[in-house]
């Protein structure tokens, strides 16, 4: 879990080679940014600065100052890497936002149904998923322009127009 006031940019996957690199895999639409060399990084819990960094099959290969044998590399499998938060949002466009900004905003159709709170939104392979606390239990929502017309982060507000079955997909069956 990423400590409070930071956002999470990466986790590191696995070391690189003998001296001391590791891979990462990025959680950021900014990574030539924030890998870049010179930046200072959470990782794990501690500062650290950017020595190289340098994308690699979808990932990025960075080398940490600290970081010069492969040993050492190995104690930072798994960690995650942050910036703070202030930081981050420096890097949004305006109404941008991030991912967990999301969780609390109320879900209400086009239609002004109400459907319920974001609970959780779980990273999908092909696009985020809004886990939404509904009446009749959780129904998920694709975060996609076609389904999410309105997002409102500061009003903490998502108007969705829900294909036929959306919001009954996840609805238990009654009485069988």
């Amino acid at each position: 879990m990423v400590e409070e006031g930071f956002v999470l940019i990466g986790r590191v996957v696995r070391p690189h080679g003998l001296r001391g690199e590791v891979v990462l895999e990025p959680a950021t639409d900014f990574a030539e940014d924030r890998f870049r060399t010179g930046r200072r990084l959470r990782v794990g819990g501690q500062d650290r600065a950017v020595a190289s960094g340098r994308p690699h099959g979808g990932r990025w290969v960075v080398r940490f100052a600290d970081v010069t044998t492969v040993e050492l590399a190995e104690g930072l499998r798994g960690a995650e890497v942050a910036v703070p938060e202030e930081e981050a949002r420096q890097s949004l466009d305006e109404g941008g936002y991030f991912l967990h900004d999301l969780i609390g905003c109320a879900v209400e159709t086009d239609a002004g149904v109400m459907v319920g709170p974001v609970d959780t939104v779980y990273e999908g392979a092909a696009q985020p998923i809004l886990g939404v606390g509904a009446a009749g239990g959780e129904v998920l929502v694709p975060l996609v322009e076609g389904i999410c017309r309105m997002v409102d982060v500061v009003g903490r507000r998502i108007v969705i127009a829900p294909p036929d079955g959306l919001l009954d997909a996840n609805v238990p069956e009654r009485g069988r």
